[in-house]
């Protein structure tokens, strides 16, 4: 069974930068994807990092998070709600985060995308195309 508000499926993307090597956490994302599956359908996307070299100035940093945000907006549709994860917006609990979703879907975005950047975080061309932004952690 899946997740309907007003006759809509949900649908979830995360859309990320890097790949996880780790093989625990692949399996809890699987797990948890699994479990998901119910409520809404899910779609995990990972995209290629840019090699950061040791020392690398703030105009390489800028043109690396440039690159990356290129290839995040290139997956992301005209109407795809999207949350960044940002470490400069509003922190949330899990609670407030999931009563957030709850009232996103309400109001008709069923189309929900997550961006997760890479090490270095977002472009601002990211974060402005995100319909909102939030932080989980500081």
């Amino acid at each position: 069974m899946t997740y309907n508000i007003g006759g809509r499926v949900m649908n979830k993307t995360v859309i990320s930068v890097g790949k996880l090597k780790e093989k625990y956490l692949k399996q809890a994302i699987d797990e948890y994807s699994k479990r998901l599956t119910r409520y809404c359908k899910i779609d995990i996307i990972e995209l290629p990092d840019e090699k950061t070299p040791d020392n690398a100035s703030e105009k390489e940093e800028l043109q690396i998070k440039d690159k990356e945000g290129q290839l995040i907006l290139s997956k992301i549709k005209d109407n795809m709600f999207v949350v960044a994860m940002d470490l400069n917006a509003k922190q949330m609990t899990s609670e407030e985060f999931s009563k957030f979703i709850e009232t996103q879907g309400v109001m008709g975005n069923s189309n929900i995308t997550f961006v997760i950047g890479g090490s270095l975080g977002l472009s601002q061309a990211v974060i402005k195309r995100a319909n909102y932004k939030v932080c989980f952690l500081k």
